[in-house]
């Protein structure tokens, strides 16, 4: 677990007992409470609310400006039951957790066969429904041992409270910048390394698509060290189906990556978040700052 300076040591004791308040408290309160947080966070505040209409309405060129409106309410909404459901996995219960995130039958039977055939698997997701409570099932159901690939947050104290959280149920972090050594030193142990791969990279040294109407740059860390250790890669998503519950599915989507050409795993995972972003607007993160950087043009 990440050590603490002195005063973040003070800092992360003072925050503990009321976030440990907050999550014990019974999902209908909970969500109630969440509705409040939504008034004061779009009303009042106004969190990115600019960043995130722009970011619909780019990406949604053929959208009214009232279903637009929808769209932006509802991701709000989904954005604080989201913020306080991670808080609820400092207590959550393992019946609780399997009730309120499931998953689907037909990604445990590939799971469970990749598990039986010795591989180990490079995992693709977005930042897509509540892909935190998505590795605790994971963790809780599977027989492979869950590495998630995380950036450390610059507070120290919000950094370690993350890292309880994540790994209660017995998944295990990897520093962004020791994933590849990381992966290497683990080849002996039939595991799964998850990649969130829709966070937006150095625009000189990304792969770039077109995704949601934009030219976009997307991450090639993920299928270079997939080509390299030839790991089969599964994409998996994370479908809301009521407020407080989810299913996660996962698919197949290159066994052999060593005999793919080059972006082929790249394209192939950004469209299929594409496609899940459509059918289910509202649970993905437009607060984030995707589209900050432009197309480099080469003369």
């Amino acid at each position: 677990m990440p050590t603490l300076k002195n005063g973040q040591v003070i800092l992360y004791y003072l925050l503990l007992p009321f976030l440990y308040l907050l999550s014990v408290l019974p999902f209908p309160i909970l969500y109630f409470l969440s509705d409040v947080v939504f008034l004061f966070l779009y009303y009042v505040i106004g969190y990115r609310r600019k960043i995130v209409y722009n970011n619909l309405k780019n990406s949604f060129p053929d959208k009214t400006e009232a279903e637009l409106k929808i769209i932006t309410r509802e991701f709000y909404h989904y954005l604080c039951d989201l913020f306080l459901e991670t808080f609820k996995t400092l207590t959550i219960s393992r019946r609780s957790m399997l009730k309120h995130c499931t998953l689907n039958k037909n990604a445990a039977a590939l799971f469970a066969k990749l598990e039986q055939e010795g591989k180990s698997v490079v995992l693709v997701m977005g930042h897509f429904g509540n892909w935190e409570w998505a590795g605790n099932t994971f963790s809780l159901l599977c027989k492979q041992q869950l590495y998630v690939i995380y950036h450390p947050i610059s507070s120290q104290c919000f950094n370690r409270l993350m890292y309880k959280m994540r790994t209660r149920f017995g998944t295990k972090l990897i520093a962004m910048n020791d994933t590849f050594k990381t992966m290497v030193s683990n080849r002996k142990e039939v595991n799964v390394t998850a990649f969130i791969a829709d966070q937006t990279p150095h625009p000189l040294n990304a792969y770039w698509t077109e995704f949601l109407h934009q030219q976009t740059p997307v991450f090639t860390g993920t299928e270079r060290i997939a080509r390299k250790l030839d790991f089969p890669v599964v994409y998996a998503t994370v479908k809301k189906h009521k407020k407080g519950y989810y299913e996660i599915f996962a698919e197949m989507l290159s066994e052999h990556p060593a005999k793919t050409s080059d972006d082929e795993i790249s394209e192939k995972h950004t469209k299929r978040l594409e496609e899940d972003i459509k059918a289910q607007p509202e649970t993905w993160l437009w607060s984030h700052r995707r589209w900050k950087h432009a197309k480099p043009v080469f003369n």
